[in-house]
């Protein structure tokens, strides 16, 4: 079943210059989809759209069959969005974060403490709930957007790069939550400019050169549709083959 799709979209921020150029692709219930760019590629932008925070110009996106126009504040309710450049308070703590954004979801009072205990145990968050965020590591930060992010249990869930600027093992813990949300059914979108973490957590990836997927596929089919050695030498032929100077 797809849940996400994706159909003929194109972005312009100014007159005669596209950003994003046709994009279309569709996302599978339980599946892992992974835009895979250098940056500059258009990858934030096409998140933009698809999380409903920035408007198409042409095109359209349904996401469980709710049009990204139309049903903007319905598509909500079954979405996360996380980017780098989310920003906490750093006044406040997570406790307190959490129980806002839980109010905010109209998440069920009786039911914030055991989903805060899960995602805080999950992430490790437990011991720092009561501290102030600015206190917090970068990876805790990090670690806290995304338990926040995913307190309304979203079925779509929606990543821009989630592992940029994180240390090994809070990387770890990101990409194993993952993991464990696509075998419980959630559909997620990614995206990355690290090779590792597409070809270990996609089942699919759209290489994205110069606002195009210019190729599609499993880590194995991009190497094996360029005739590559391995995967980062089959994008980088990829991207040499249709990159416009």
């Amino acid at each position: 079943m797809q849940i996400v799709n994706v159909n003929d979209i194109h972005k312009s921020y100014i007159k005669n210059s596209e950003t994003i150029k046709g994009v279309s692709f569709n996302v599978g219930d339980g599946e892992i989809y992974g835009l895979l760019g250098p940056n500059g590629a258009g990858k934030t932008t096409l998140m933009l759209m698809i999380s409903t925070l920035l408007e198409p110009t042409s095109g359209s996106i349904f996401i469980n069959g709710l049009d990204s126009r139309r049903d903007a504040l319905e598509i909500h309710k079954h979405i996360s969005f996380l980017t780098t450049e989310i920003k906490l308070d750093p006044q406040s703590t997570p406790n307190k974060l959490f129980d806002f954004f839980a109010e905010l979801y109209d998440i069920p009072k009786e039911s914030i403490p055991g989903r805060k205990t899960v995602l805080f145990e999950t992430f490790g968050i437990t011991p720092f709930a009561d501290r102030m965020i600015k206190e917090l590591s970068t990876g805790m930060k990090q670690k806290v957007s995304i338990a926040i992010s995913l307190i309304h249990d979203p079925k779509v869930i929606i990543f821009d790069e989630p592992t940029n600027g994180l240390d090994i093992l809070t990387s770890r813990q990101v990409t194993d939550y993952l993991k464990r949300l696509r075998s419980e059914g959630h559909s997620i979108i990614l995206s990355t400019h690290i090779f590792s973490v597409a070809q270990e957590l996609c089942d699919r990836i759209g290489v994205l050169v110069d606002g195009k997927i210019v190729a599609e596929g499993s880590a194995e089919e991009l190497i094996n549709m360029t005739g590559e050695p391995g995967f980062e030498e089959a994008f980088l032929k990829l991207y040499m083959e249709n990159h416009k100077e």
